[in-house]
């Protein structure tokens, strides 16, 4: 099995509901940090990535058919050259609404984890994210509203210009699953798109079953 879709999107660009509704299609199992987060044995892979190391895609993504969120997203480019058949999905939202959920979220969970109470193998994958692509992606912390929208940005207009317009597509999950199934080429289900992961969702998903 090789990966059919890559995610390209940040994180809180609805990444949660848009694995589900993949899943639903028949493009799963779909890789996203929930994954990682449920499997301390997949945290070495992407501490070896963030250190620059090479890794073989097919291994990290082995039984997977789909990825999106970081931090797979995180080497889109990567992704797309080892698996050139796979088609892109650019998770995007207006970008006002994407700050004020990072912010809340993944923002304040990298500027205070090593004194939140979460399992060892969460706390180690935070510090590979913290080391590895959240400082590639919006330099140095604490992330500004003004530097951490136009990485945002930055991110869809990089996506377009490397990768042919019949590969990517970019997709607000608020459009629900027409542009979607269009793109993937299969049939629109009957029942609601998914929509999950508020902010209290992620916060209980990070600190795990343990937590009130």
């Amino acid at each position: 099995m090789s990966l059919e879709i890559i995610g390209s999107g940040f994180g809180r660009t609805g990444t949660t509901s848009l694995k589900l509704a993949l899943e639903h299609l028949g493009f799963g199992p779909c890789h996203h940090m929930e994954e990682i987060l449920h499997n301390p044995s997949q945290v070495p892979a992407w501490q070896a990535l963030t250190a620059g190391q090479t890794v073989e895609w097919n291994q990290v993504f082995a039984g997977y058919r789909s990825q999106v969120d970081w931090p797979g997203s995180h080497w889109w480019r990567e992704l797309a050259a080892a698996f050139p058949n796979a088609k892109v999905i650019h998770s995007v939202r207006p970008a006002d609404a994407w700050w004020k959920s990072f912010s809340s979220t993944i923002n304040k969970l990298m500027a205070g984890y090593r004194d939140f109470p979460l399992p060892p193998h969460i706390r180690d994958m935070m510090q590979a994210a913290e080391e590895g692509f959240i400082r590639q992606t919006f330099g140095a912390q604490p992330i500004s509203p003004e530097t951490g929208i136009a990485a945002f940005n930055q991110r869809t207009a990089d996506v377009q210009a490397a990768l042919p317009a019949s590969r990517v597509l970019v997709f607000d999950v608020s459009e629900g699953w027409e542009p979607l199934c269009g793109f993937l080429g299969v049939p629109v289900p009957d029942e609601p798109f998914p929509r999950l992961n508020s902010t209290e969702q992620f916060w209980q998903m990070v600190r795990g079953p343990q937590a009130a």
